[in-house]
């Protein structure tokens, strides 16, 4: 049985693609910040009929928590197949880069960005020990430059912009690391679930949570170590 690490899962996305993942046969470790809201949500799946995961406590703006929660880990498996990093928060509005809110870019960069990094170094000797191991940053279109810069966008469009950065410096951080690792046999791919009303948009967003997790458990379960550096969403790959 594969294993898969996702953080965040206790609610929303990473919640629905812990249950999608977990129905497909994967076990699924439910990474939350609190361990009262990661047990919540191993019972909510055990009333769905499904005992195939666990809850470990990581908050992934903790160095110290993140360092635990990979020896808590290494104690329970001898390898990490799949390690999702998928919490993220939006940080508060609004978000103009011209002036102000330099605390708010810290904070979202310290779980969006920081978090996906520190997590992923943490628990890569894990996925080292997988004999074909997949990395997935979940990413958003708002974090494309290329989208950002296409003669038809509307530069009003999008309200988030520190939130945008962080997306975009996270998905040079899968390039990056996805050629360091080219010879090691681990995949390294963003993801983006689409506009998907969640808590972090206030629930403003056009998609289910089911249906957001589609893209990210379809490349978690296509995972290939040829396919890798790519930015992938509902439907073929997203320009960078």
């Amino acid at each position: 049985m594969k294993t898969v690490l996702i953080t965040g899962a206790n609610k929303g996305i990473g919640f629905e693609t812990a249950r999608q993942l977990a129905a497909l046969g994967y076990f699924v470790y439910l990474g939350s910040r609190n361990a009262a809201n990661g047990f919540e949500a191993i019972q909510k799946l055990n009333t769905l009929g499904i005992t195939n995961a666990e809850s470990l406590t990581i908050d992934v703006a903790n160095p110290d928590s993140v360092k635990l929660a990979s020896h808590e880990l290494q104690k329970k498996i001898a390898s990490l197949d799949i390690l999702i990093n998928n919490a993220g928060i939006s940080g508060v509005m609004p978000q103009n880069l011209a002036e102000g809110g330099l605390q708010n870019l810290r904070d979202i960069f310290d779980v969006n960005f920081f978090g996906a990094v520190q997590t992923t170094q943490e628990f890569l000797p894990l996925l080292k020990r997988s004999p074909k191991a997949a990395i997935i940053n979940v990413s958003s279109e708002i974090g494309s430059l290329a989208v950002h810069t296409a003669p038809e966008r509307n530069p009003n469009r999008s309200r988030y912009h520190a939130y945008g950065v962080s997306k975009t410096a996270l998905n040079a951080f899968t390039v990056m690391l996805a050629n360091e690792l080219r010879d090691t046999g681990i995949s390294v791919n963003s993801v983006t679930p689409g506009y998907t009303a969640t808590d972090l948009n206030q629930f403003e967003g056009t998609k289910t949570a089911e249906q957001g997790a589609l893209p990210i458990v379809k490349l978690a379960t296509e995972a290939d170590e040829t396919v890798t550096a790519k930015f992938f969403k509902d439907g073929g790959e997203v320009t960078w």
